[in-house]
């Protein structure tokens, strides 16, 4: 088996898994759904596809939490063009200067064709909506013969520079990493109803996903610990 990580950070992110009427709000952490969109649509795969899709969404999932970010609101409204009608006011959510590491395993060959199209898309990635595009190209690294948890328990720490300042005196730090339960783990965890059948537009189609929380614990590289401060070596200095 293969692993393909992603690096989804971006000024604005937004992972709906459920929407209900004007209110669109956002998950913690990219959805299932969501990244396995962004992969198809780098491959080409139409909406409609739900054949093309089905080997994606039996890719086990995972994610790790490299900068939570900030929850913002937004208020939008619109025009009917025709009309000039108003249409209601919708409240909408996003994560703001958040950084995630997303990992999908499965088929080698199948992943290899997945980091190719990640870095040739048909479609361009977004990250949760249209309106909130990557900050950089969203491919880290294909891996092979290696576990989901291995990887990103391996994957360097992706938060901001300024982020990582603020843990500057620690040489690891401990993420939390959202991934599919195996097995008997289904019976403890979280469920989310994220796993995609079908994205036609005309009637999108999402399955439950058993969710356990885990975490890895990361090396920082850029890490530097201060110097050890003792207040009785002014007072060593001055009798010497």
């Amino acid at each position: 088996m293969s692993v393909l990580s992603l690096r989804l950070a971006g000024p604005l992110q937004s992972w709906g898994a459920s929407a209900r009427f004007t209110r669109r709000t956002t998950e913690s952490a990219p959805t299932k759904s969501a990244v396995i969109g962004v992969l198809a649509a780098a491959a080409g795969i139409e909406r409609g596809d739900d054949t093309g899709l089905a080997p994606l969404a039996a890719l086990r999932f995972a994610v790790r939490i490299d900068q939570p970010g900030t929850r913002v609101r937004d208020f939008q409204t619109a025009h009917h063009g025709a009309s000039g009608k108003s249409m209601p006011l919708s409240e909408r959510f996003y994560l703001a200067d958040a950084v995630f590491v997303a990992a999908v395993e499965g088929d080698p060959t199948l992943l290899a064709d997945l980091h190719a199209a990640l870095r040739n898309p048909v479609y361009a990635p977004f990250l949760g909506r249209r309106s909130c595009p990557p900050a950089q190209p969203v491919d880290l690294a294909l891996h092979h013969g290696a576990s989901l948890m291995e990887v990103l328990g391996e994957v360097p720490w992706q938060a901001s520079a300024w982020y990582r300042r603020q843990h500057r005196n620690r040489s690891a730090i401990e993420l939390t990493v959202l991934r599919e339960a195996e097995g008997q783990e289904a019976e403890f965890a979280d469920t989310l109803r994220d796993q995609p059948i079908s994205y036609a537009a005309e009637h999108r189609r999402h399955a439950l996903r058993a969710v356990i929380s885990d975490s890895v614990r990361v090396t920082d590289p850029s890490a530097r610990r201060l110097p050890r401060h003792d207040p009785f070596d002014a007072l060593t200095e001055e009798s010497a």
